[in-house]
C-alpha cells in the first residue's frame, strides 16, 4: 500500500515514499523463484547492520542497485564483474522474482537481492563507508510539480549515500526525463560530500559499461534524451 504523506492531523507524520505499493502480476516462475531461491539469495529487512563479507562469503567491491526493476541491469553486471559483489533493492515483488530467475540462469554466486524500501536498508542495514558504487538507473520521475517532493534524489537521500559510499566511491545516476535530470545535477551539485566527475561541469557521456534499459528503450523511442551522471564522494 502506498504511504500516505499528506498532513492528516495525526500525531506522527509518515515518510514520504519515492515509490507507490502495486500488486502487480507475478507470474509462476517468479513465485517458484521467491519461494526456492529467496532463501539462499535475499536479505531480509530488519534495522540491524549487516556483515557484507559474511553475507557474500568473501570481501570484494560492493555495487548497490537502487529500484532494480526486473533486474536485468543487476544480473548483467554481476555477470560481467565477477570479481565484485553486488546488491539489488527492489519493493515489488515480480521484479525480485524475475531477477532471482536470471541469478539462477547465470549460476551467479556475487548477487543478492533485497524486497524493501531502499532508504530503510541504507539507513539500518548498511555500515557506514560499506559501499564503492551506488547505481540509480531510470528512477520514477514523478513529473507533476506536487509530486515532486516524492522524488529520491532528495538533500537528505545524498546525505544518506554519501555517508555509505566509501571515501572515492561513485554515485552514479541515468534519467530520460530533462526536469529530473537538472534536478539531479542542482541537488548533487550543492552537496559538500560530492564532486562531479563531469569534465564540463554537468552530464557524462553514456558509460560503455552501464547496460541498456527497457527503461531506456522506450524513453528513445519516445525521443527522449539520456542523461547520466557520475559523482565521487570525498
Amino acid at each position: 500500500m502506498q504511504q500516505d504523506d499528506s498532513d492528516t492531523g495525526t500525531p506522527e507524520k509518515r515518510a514520504i515514499r519515492s515509490f507507490v505499493m502495486r500488486q502487480g502480476r507475478i507470474t509462476r516462475a517468479q513465485e517458484r523463484a521467491l519461494a526456492e531461491l529467496w532463501p539462499s539469495l535475499g536479505i531480509g529487512y530488519k534495522p540491524a547492520p549487516l556483515d557484507l563479507d559474511q553475507v557474500f562469503g568473501r570481501r570484494a567491491a560492493r555495487i548497490l542497485e537502487v529500484g532494480i526493476g526486473d533486474g536485468e541491469t543487476l544480473v548483467e553486471l554481476a555477470t560481467r564483474r565477477p570479481d565484485a559483489d553486488f546488491l539489488g533493492i527492489e519493493v515489488h515483488r515480480p521484479g525480485i522474482g524475475h531477477c532471482l530467475l536470471g541469478i539462477e540462469a547465470g549460476a551467479l554466486t556475487n548477487v543478492r537481492v533485497s524486497n524493501h524500501d531502499a532508504v530503510e536498508v541504507l539507513q539500518h542495514q548498511l555500515p557506514a563507508g560499506s559501499l564503492d558504487e551506488l547505481l540509480l538507473y531510470f528512477a520514477d520521475p514523478w513529473p507533476k510539480k506536487r509530486h515532486h517532493k516524492r522524488r529520491i534524489v532528495q538533500p537528505p537521500f545524498v546525505a544518506l549515500v554519501a555517508s555509505r559510499l566509501r571515501p572515492g566511491g561513485m554515485f552514479r545516476l541515468a534519467t530520460d526525463w530533462a526536469p529530473y535530470a537538472a534536478h539531479m545535477l542542482e541537488v548533487l551539485g550543492a552537496s559538500t560530500d560530492f564532486v562531479n566527475t563531469s569534465p564540463s561541469g554537468d552530464y557524462i557521456a553514456r558509460p560503455a559499461e552501464r547496460p541498456e534499459t527497457k527503461f531506456e528503450r522506450r524513453g528513445q523511442r519516445l525521443g527522449h534524451e539520456v542523461f547520466d551522471l557520475a559523482f565521487q564522494r570525498r
